[in-house]
């Protein structure tokens, strides 16, 4: 292949859809490199520290898309300082200077302001699609200058943002705006344009994917959805209305008329005698989320899912309880993807709420299943062991018992053995979350049994440095690793310095990490960033590496990461890099 022409080369690479494999085949010769940076339209970078805007661009000249994450995963939970960075500015300011032709822009976690999506929409004249993911520091007025000025957008999706609301900014895509195919602004929080919203959508003819706020009434409902027939992902706005209304057979009759949808999600507000109108879709459901659905009562979420058999992904609160998914199970024989949320997520459950029968039934009844998120009340290792007997597939395993350390309730037994079966059998694991009471014995089969590990999550687990190491010398594919409030210390995290070039995050809080251990860490591995973040104001202007804190102090948070850019520049007075 050495000696085809380079434009033969590009065409085969093109057929090369995984990062990975086309940096494996960069490696080879120079001369293929040079097409593989010439001809790379999508570059996915997982930490926006871990490079520079600059040496992207130098690397990647003829770039199209970009997906970039800013802050730690644990941002989702409150455990990052607000300020802690994730700034887009910087990236915007590069992308425009040196990547005129930049089509779409997905990021996560970051901070983008308006100014920032001004430049974005006026940078970028062949720009499509932006989606922003957990993002803040923007508001409306920066959707209304992507709606100006973006004539060929395609795509808009705002999920799980912080947006200060200011008003109007659907009114803004122009009358001759018609290339729209997913919309999402689900996360707003303001009053909607109804108009304007029905004008777009009825002009937009190739729209597939709507995802509407809860201040979309069910009469704005209907009328939306009998203009957009061919519709095939739909967000629901509020669900409150009486089902002898002319809205409520108005929205049964646009149902009837939509063949395609395949997608549904919303129904924050809802009034269970309208649920029967969506009841003509769901048995050609492929996805139902209903985890914001904290109105529907147990029997009525049991009633509609009854209806969606072709089910391949059901998100829901753990109201269903037991029942609701044993009727799953039962009927949805080709779910491959279950979410179960807390319904309370800072209590112990409620008296409905889902325990370890309900994932058996599910693992029994659902042969494709491969992927779950459950929170629960309690597990027992008999039914881990059953479920990974039923499902050797998972890829991803995410359990969380509301109780940390609770232990087997029948034999009060650590769950060790539960979750030594589920990476035992499950030998295609990729995404794994431990919870309940662990020793280092969990630890000693997840790193001797789940080669193809990439990401984990440990909470409350352990008993020494050895759960720690256990991991380390054994997960060979490992990329991010996060501990919480768990006894690992020094010892643990300085003697895998050999293992943490090879991934991309370490984060470890209320661990027994002291400031001596990460200054030696820094020392060892220079390529790497040491992040300590304190909360305290008083505490954050002592540290330094010379002092201020005591070397033997533990570390509220570290958090570690690979970089080439080196130590940043934009750290909070709270934060210290070492």
């Amino acid at each position: 292949m050495f000696y085809f022409p380079e434009e033969v080369v590009e065409h085969i690479f093109s057929f090369l859809s995984s990062d990975r494999d086309r940096n494996t085949v960069s490696l080879v010769c120079k001369a293929w490199h040079r097409v593989e940076r010439l001809s790379r339209r999508g570059v996915f970078i997982g930490n926006c520290y871990a490079v520079g805007p600059e040496r992207l661009m130098a690397r990647f000249p003829r770039l199209r898309s970009l997906t970039l994450k800013g802050k730690p995963h644990f941002a989702d939970f409150n455990l990052v300082p607000h300020d802690w960075g994730g700034y887009a500015r910087p990236w915007i300011e590069a992308l425009a200077r040196g990547c005129p032709e930049l089509e779409e822009l997905r990021l996560k976690r970051m901070v983008i302001t308006d100014e920032c999506l001004e430049l974005l929409a006026r940078s970028f004249p062949n720009f499509r699609a932006l989606f922003l993911v957990s993002c803040d520091g923007f508001s409306t007025d920066g959707l209304a200058a992507i709606a100006t000025h973006c004539r060929h957008l395609r795509e808009l999706d705002l999920h799980e943002n912080e947006v200060d609301d200011r008003g109007e900014w659907l009114s803004c895509f122009p009358e001759s705006s018609t290339s729209l195919v997913s919309l999402n602004f689900a996360c707003l929080k303001g009053e909607v344009n109804a108009a304007a919203l029905e004008r777009l959508v009825a002009r937009c003819t190739n729209l597939r994917s709507l995802w509407m706020n809860r201040s979309v009434s069910l009469e704005m409902l209907s009328r939306i959805v009998s203009k957009a027939p061919h519709l095939e992902d739909l967000g629901t706005g509020s669900y409150v209305h009486d089902p002898h209304s002319e809205s409520y057979h108005n929205l049964i009759n646009a149902f009837l008329n939509c063949k395609s949808i395949k997608s549904l999600s919303g129904f924050w507000d809802v009034a269970p005698r309208c649920l029967p109108a969506v009841y003509p879709i769901c048995s050609q459901l492929a996805y139902l989320n209903l985890s914001y659905a904290a109105t529907i009562q147990a029997d009525d979420l049991i009633n509609m899912i009854g209806h969606c058999t072709k089910l391949q992904k059901l998100w829901v609160l753990d109201c269903i309880g037991d029942k609701g998914l044993a009727v799953v199970a039962s009927r949805c024989k080709q779910l491959e993807e279950l979410r179960v949320f807390p319904s309370d997520p800072f209590g112990h459950g409620t008296i409905d709420s889902v325990t370890e029968e309900g994932l058996v039934s599910i693992s029994s009844g659902c042969p494709r299943f491969n992927s779950v998120l459950y929170f629960c009340n309690r597990m027992t290792n008999a039914a881990l062991i059953t479920i990974a007997k039923n499902c050797p597939n998972f890829v991803r395993f995410r359990l969380c018992i509301l109780s940390p350390k609770k232990p087997d309730p029948l034999t009060h037994r650590p769950l060790d053995e539960g979750f030594g079966a589920i990476v035992q059998s499950c030998r295609g694991l990729r995404r794994l979350s431990v919870s309940g009471l662990l020793t280092d014995q969990v630890f000693l089969y997840i790193g001797k049994y789940a080669k193809k590990l990439e990401m984990l999550s440990v909470a409350f687990a352990g008993d020494s440095d050895k759960g720690m190491l256990y991991l380390l010398n054994g997960c060979r594919s490992l990329r991010k690793l996060e501990i919480r409030d768990c006894p690992f210390g020094d010892a643990a995290l300085l003697k895998g310095v050999g293992r943490y070039e090879a991934m991309r995050s370490l984060w470890m809080s209320s661990c027994e990490v002291t400031l001596r251990g990460c200054q030696a860490l820094a020392a060892m591995a220079p390529r790497l960033n040491v992040e300590i973040m304190h909360e305290e104001e008083e505490d954050a202007g002592g540290i330094s590496c010379g002092g201020g804190l005591d070397d033997a102090q533990r570390v509220e948070k570290m958090y570690l990461y690979r970089t080439l850019a080196g130590p940043r520049s934009d750290a909070p007075s709270n934060l210290f890099t070492l």
